[in-house]
């Protein structure tokens, strides 16, 4: 099963507001999720990220592909260069 870290769409319309989801890559953009790790809301200024370090850590770690605004969220949170520094000490 090909896993992704991806947004979920919610609020109204005109109003997005995103959930930071892990998903099955088959299922629809609002469709079933596996677990949330986090929100972004760019309608705020500045913009507002939440994101459960742990969680994005742990599922990047089995494998799971960010799409590429997550990972620019997780790169902006500094989560992806925890990541690099993980994946290259296993070594």
């Amino acid at each position: 099963m090909a896993v992704k870290i991806r947004l979920k769409r919610m609020g109204s319309k005109r109003n997005p507001f995103y959930r930071i989801v892990v998903a099955d890559s088959r299922s629809p953009r609002d469709g079933r999720q596996i677990e949330q790790i986090g929100t972004y809301n760019p309608v705020v200024n500045p913009v507002e990220v939440k994101i459960d370090e742990e969680k994005a850590l742990k599922w990047l770690g089995n494998g799971a592909k960010p799409s590429d605004t997550v990972r620019n969220l997780f790169s902006t949170e500094g989560i992806m260069q925890k990541f690099h520094e993980q994946k290259n000490q296993a070594k």
